[in-house]
């Protein structure tokens, strides 16, 4: 009989490191954004996946009012605060009085907006309010606004909106380099253009060097290029400087006098044909 229940034992042990093993831990909730999830546009997947970075960081910030208000909140992006209780709660407050946790906003009923250095994500389905804004849900809006440099930082609630009918929410703001756009090449066309003739010439001397070289064997000045050619555009080039660049003007006279012919005077009569030989 000892054999039989050894066996099952050992079965057992084994089937509960299989089921150890394959099992995966639990992934965290993302953001859901409010309708069918066929519904959401491109615009709201790419300000999801901006904002992926600061998914994993954990931002805390307390407010006391007066001595009756004494809170403090805590906020994820697009995760729960706390996977372990499968509430979808994004932003939660905690009375540090009575320790009362309240729900203000659920990622599960998410809006995303942006504008040119601005993202906006708004948490709805938080609990409902008691005596105020008709017992509607609560509703938490978080303006991330750009700061390069600052992957976040200066997570501050700035008010709560909660004596209205209706459409009451709690408005918080952050800097994060996520909201900021994408910088644009300072190059200008001139400076491309500048940059592209660079290369030319670069490839021209490079180019040119090796082939002067290896194939037809030169040496020395002879390597550069198209030497003669360039020697005589620069022997050109300086000639027109000192043409144009000259201090003297064109029309000044000579600094010195040639002999002319009115100063030889007449041809003399007389010859030295005698001097030659007969």
């Amino acid at each position: 009989m000892s054999s039989p229940c050894h066996t099952s034992a050992v079965l057992v042990i084994f089937m509960a490191l299989a089921v150890g093993v394959g099992a995966e831990p639990s992934k965290e909730k993302s953001c859901d954004v409010i309708g069918d999830e066929s519904s959401e546009s491109q615009m709201e997947k790419a300000l999801l996946k901006k904002l992926e970075p600061l998914s994993q960081m954990r931002f805390n910030t307390t407010v006391e009012i007066g001595t009756t208000e004494n809170y403090t909140y805590h906020f994820r992006v697009c995760r729960e605060v706390n996977s372990s209780l499968h509430d979808f709660a994004g932003l939660v407050q905690i009375d540090r009085r009575s320790g009362k946790t309240t729900v203000i906003g659920r990622i599960n009923e998410t809006q995303v907006f942006n504008g040119s250095d601005w993202i906006m994500l708004i948490y709805k389905g938080g609990d409902s309010y008691g005596r105020h804004c008709s017992g509607e849900k609560r509703r938490a809006v978080i303006m991330i606004s750009c700061k390069r440099g600052v992957t976040a930082s200066s997570f501050s609630i700035i008010s709560e909106e909660r004596e209205k009918e209706q459409e009451c929410f709690y408005l918080f703001e952050m800097d994060s380099s996520v909201a900021c756009p994408a910088e644009d090449s300072h190059l200008s066309i001139g400076s491309i253009l500048l940059i592209t003739f660079a290369s030319l010439i670069a490839v021209y001397i490079i180019g040119g060097f090796l082939y002067q070289r290896l194939v037809v064997g030169a040496k020395g000045m002879e390597q550069f290029p198209h030497f003669a050619f360039w020697q005589d555009l620069g022997n050109l080039v300086a000639d027109g400087c000192d043409f144009v660049c000259r201090s003297k003007p064109r029309n000044a006279p000579a600094a010195y006098r040639g002999v002319g012919d009115d100063q030889l005077g007449e041809e003399s009569e007389e010859r030295d044909d005698h001097l030659l030989p007969m």
